[in-house]
């Protein structure tokens, strides 16, 4: 039976991106706060929501046993740890950049994760791409090539963020259990750091005071968060991979635009020749999922 679902995966996979571009500009309301403070009290407060979601959507029984296979399984339990380990890096320095005016680098990072999806979904997971999906590549790999040539590297945070999804959303295909329920095992398991790093960074003598914080600005985190990352993890299981990879170029051209309106960031005139082939690529990838919604919907 196939499992995709194109129409409801690309809905989803839109909605996230624009979610977490939002996130980015949210982090900077959070001041006095560092990243990582602000990655510690996202998960906190992420936990809630996450429980929250599974209670509605009435998959408890699904959680529950999950978390009995994992202890019956330690296999099972440690490659969710890992899984854990691997998206708790990600959302720090999603978290991090906007507070450093690195966003962009950021960014760039997630315009070449869809060019590293597109090439797992290829290559390991035997996929076939169509005219528009080769073309869409082409102008985004020369976007990359550009920055290459006109840089000589990538900055850490970029090679973090294209390098480092894809074994997490590998790793979760090979879990292969429902959805939101790992995602709720997987903040579960980043709770105790995040409480230590809460306690030890000494966010909570910031704050005492907040009741902006408190009351608003923090379970609003907490809220976007798991609005955003459910949708984007529930759209990486009803799409194929290649073209889960390719609608990520959403998300960063949100970004650039977070990043140059609301963030003070800026974008030189050198930068624009490794973004508009991107840009171009966006557009492919557009036209190829109207033409997908049209056939899931005949």
């Amino acid at each position: 039976m196939n499992q995709y679902d194109p129409k409801r995966g690309i809905a989803l996979s839109v909605a996230a991106s624009a979610m977490f571009a939002l996130l980015s500009a949210y982090a900077t309301l959070l001041a006095p706060l560092s990243g990582l403070d602000i990655f510690a009290w996202r998960v906190i407060w992420t936990v809630p929501g996450a429980l929250l979601l599974v209670a509605l959507r009435k998959r408890l029984p699904i959680l529950r046993q999950l978390l009995y296979r994992m202890v019956t399984r330690p296999i099972l339990g440690m490659a969710m740890i890992v899984s854990a380990a691997l998206l708790g890096v990600q959302l720090w320095v999603f978290l991090w950049a906007p507070l450093h005016g690195r966003m962009l680098e950021v960014s760039l990072g997630y315009f070449l994760l869809p060019l590293t999806m597109v090439l797992v979904g290829r290559f390991y997971y035997r996929e076939r791409l169509n005219g528009l999906q080769w073309l869409a590549v082409f102008c985004a790999a020369l976007g990359v090539a550009h920055e290459l040539w006109a840089t000589g590297a990538f900055s850490w945070p970029t090679l973090l963020v294209a390098l480092g999804y894809p074994p997490y959303f590998m790793l979760r295909r090979k879990i292969n259990q429902d959805s939101l329920a790992m995602f709720t095992v997987e903040m579960a398991l980043l709770l105790p750091p995040a409480i230590f790093f809460a306690i030890s960074g000494g966010s909570l003598s910031m704050i005492a005071g907040r009741i902006d914080m408190w009351c608003l600005l923090l379970p609003g985190l907490g809220a976007l968060s798991t609005l955003a990352l459910a949708s984007y993890l529930k759209a990486s299981r009803l799409l194929p991979v290649a073209l889960f990879g390719i609608l990520g170029y959403v998300e960063p051209v949100l970004l650039v635009m977070v990043s140059i309106t609301l963030l003070g960031e800026t974008l030189s005139a050198a930068q624009l020749a490794t973004y508009i082939p991107i840009w171009i690529a966006v557009a492919l990838t557009a036209l190829h999922s109207v033409r997908l919604v049209r056939l899931a919907a005949n």
